[in-house]
C-alpha cells in the first residue's frame, strides 16, 4: 500500500484529528494518553524519545514504546529528537511498526536540548534538517512530521516551514513561541505566525500555544485556519479540555490512577500528574503537598488523593451560599481549570511607589538563611536537612580545566577535566596517569608485540622451507628409481 501524504494522511490515517495531545517528556505516557482519549483527544504523541538511545538500548525501546502497544492508543505519532540523519532514520525504522507517523522534534527550547544539540537549537541548520527529512521520507513506510517553534520574523518562519515541506514533511505543528520564550518568560504565543505558515504551505498544520479551554481551540482554528490544535499545559491541568468540561479534580485523578494500575508507569510520572491536577488545591493544603512529594508507592499516592478528596468535600459541605472562588480563580480549587504560569516576580517597596522586576536568582542571592531567595528545590533540601548551607562562599573551590572550565583532575598532566584530557591524550598518543589514560603505553606495547610476532614467524617460515626442499628431493629420488 502506498504511503499517504499531506491532506490524505491527515484525513484517512489521523482520522481528521482536530484535538491533539502534545508530546510531553515523562507526561504523555500511555496511561495519560488513554485518559485524554476517553475525554475528547483524537490524536496523541508519545513523549520525546532520544533517537540514539532508542537505537542502542533494547530496554529503552521496550519501556517507552514496545511495552506500551495498545489498540485503543491509535492514531499515535512517535516523536524523536536527533541531530544525525542515519541515527534518526535507523531509530525511526525500529519504531514505525508501532505508530502512524514519526515526528522530528525541532521545538524543544530547554537547556538539555542546547547541550545535546537538538530540538529548537537545530532551527538554523537548514541543510542538516533537509538531509534528515529527505532520508526519513525515502526510507520510512510511515509519513514524517515536524514540530517547530517560530522565528521572531514571520517571513523567516514561513520560509522555514516551506523548506521542511519541500524536504518531505507531511504535517507541521507550529508552536507560536520562539525558543527564547520559555518558563516564566513564555508570554503569549503568536497566532499570526501560525496563520502565515498555514497560508504558505499545502500540508496540514497544527497550532500549539495559548490553549486553555475548548473555546480557545475553536477560536484558534477560526483565526488561523489550521487543521487541528495541540495542547500541553492545558491538557495536564484538565484532561477533559477537549470535551469542553471542567470536572471535579478527584474524578480525573481517580480515573487516571485506575488506568495506571492496568498500564503501569514510573511513580514519578504519576506524582507529577497529580501535582498538576491538584495544583490549586495543594496551595491550600500544604501538608498534603509535602506528603505527595514524599510518598514512595502507588497505594500511598492513592491515599493522598483520597485525603485531598475528603478535604474538598468537607469544604464543599461547609460552603456558604454565594461564596466565590478565591485567589482570582475562575472556579473553586477542586475543579479542573487552566493554570497561567506567572511571569517574572515583581517586588515592591513598602510604600508601593517603586517596582523592580526580578529575573533569575544568582548564586550570591541564594545565601544561607534567606529562604525567600532559595529555589523551591533548595527549600525542600533545607526542610530535610536544616543544617545544610547554600552559601556559595562556603562551597569548596575547584581549579578549572584549561579547555572547558569544568573542574580539572588534580593529578592531570594537562591540567584538564577527564573529557578534555582524553581527547588530547588520544590525539597526541600520550599518557595521563592521573586519569588512568595510557594511550602511549598501550601503543608502545602493541608495537613491541608486533615485533615479537614477526621474530617468531621468521624461524617458522625458514623451517617450513627446509622441510619442503627435503620433501621435493625425496620425491625426485623416488621418481628416478622408478624410471
Amino acid at each position: 500500500m502506498p504511503k499517504l501524504r499531506g491532506e490524505a494522511f491527515w484525513r484517512e490515517t489521523l482520522r481528521s484529528a482536530h484535538y491533539v495531545v502534545a508530546p510531553m517528556v515523562d507526561q504523555s505516557e500511555l496511561a495519560w494518553r488513554l485518559l485524554s482519549r476517553r475525554h475528547g483527544a483524537q490524536l496523541c504523541y508519545t513523549p520525546m524519545l532520544h533517537a540514539q538511545v532508542f537505537l542502542r538500548d533494547a530496554n529503552y525501546r521496550r519501556e517507552n514504546l514496545y511495552g506500551d502497544a495498545c489498540p485503543e492508543d491509535r492514531p499515535l505519532i512517535v516523536q524523536f529528537c536527533a541531530n544525525d540523519p542515519e541515527v534518526f532514520v535507523q531509530a525511526a525504522l525500529l519504531a514505525q511498526d508501532y505508530c502512524d507517523a514519526i515526528d522530528l522534534n525541532l521545538g524543544c527550547p530547554q537547556m538539555i536540548a542546547k547541550r545535546g544539540h537538538y530540538g529548537a537549537f537545530l532551527q538554523e541548520e537548514w541543510d542538516l534538517l533537509q538531509k534528515m527529512i529527505l532520508l526519513a521520507n525515502e526510507k520510512l513506510s510511515v509519513p514524517i512530521t515536524c514540530k517547530i517553534r517560530i522565528f521572531a520574523d514571520i517571513d523567516k518562519t514561513v520560509k522555514y516551514a516551506q523548506m521542511l515541506e519541500k524536504a518531505g514533511c507531511q504535517l507541521l505543528t507550529v508552536h507560536g513561541r520562539t525558543k527564547e520564550q520559555k518558563g516564566p518568560l513564555a508570554g503569549v504565543a503568536s497566532w499570526d505566525h501560525i496563520q502565515a505558515v498555514r497560508k504558505a504551505v499545502s500540508i496540514p498544520v497544527f497550532a500549539n500555544g495559548n490553549i486553555q479551554c475548548l473555546s480557545d481551540v475553536e477560536e484558534c482554528i477560526r483565526k488561523t485556519g489550521v487543521h487541528g490544535v495541540m495542547s500541553a499545559e492545558g491538557n495536564l491541568h484538565n484532561p477533559a479540555l477537549f470535551e469542553g468540561r471542567n470536572p471535579l479534580v478527584w474524578e480525573m485523578a481517580e480515573e487516571y490512577l485506575e488506568i495506571v494500575r492496568k498500564y503501569p508507569c514510573p511513580l514519578s510520572y504519576v506524582r507529577a500528574h497529580l501535582f498538576k491536577l491538584w495544583h490549586h488545591t495543594l496551595q491550600v493544603y500544604q501538608q498534603l503537598r509535602e506528603e505527595l512529594a514524599k510518598v514512595k508507592t502507588l497505594d500511598g499516592i492513592v491515599d493522598v488523593n483520597r485525603e485531598l478528596k475528603l478535604r474538598c468535600q468537607e469544604e464543599i459541605a461547609n460552603q456558604k451560599e454565594g461564596e466565590k472562588p478565591k485567589e482570582g480563580l475562575p472556579f473553586f480549587h477542586w475543579i479542573c481549570q487552566p493554570y497561567t504560569r506567572a511571569g517574572p516576580k515583581e517586588r515592591c517597596r513598602e510604600n508601593g511607589t517603586e517596582k523592580s522586576v526580578r529575573g533569575k536568582r544568582t548564586l550570591e542571592e541564594e545565601e544561607d538563611g534567606n529562604s525567600e531567595l532559595l529555589s523551591k528545590n533548595k527549600q525542600k533540601k533545607k526542610l530535610r536537612n536544616p543544617n545544610k548551607s547554600f552559601d556559595p562562599s562556603l562551597k569548596p573551590k575547584y581549579a578549572k580545566c584549561d579547555q572547558c572550565g569544568n573542574p580539572k583532575g588534580n593529578k592531570c598532566v594537562f591540567n584538564m577535566c577527564r573529557g578534555c584530557c582524553k581527547k588530547r591524550a588520544f590525539k597526541e598518543t600520550a599518557d595521563c596517569p592521573g586519569h588512568g589514560l595510557l594511550f602511549k603505553t598501550k601503543y608502545e606495547k602493541s608495537l613491541s608485540w608486533q615485533h615479537s610476532q614477526r621474530g617468531i614467524q621468521a624461524p617458522e617460515i625458514s623451517q617450513r622451507g627446509e622441510a619442503e626442499v627435503g620433501e621435493m628431493a625425496m620425491l625426485k629420488e623416488a621418481g628416478d628409481s622408478t624410471a
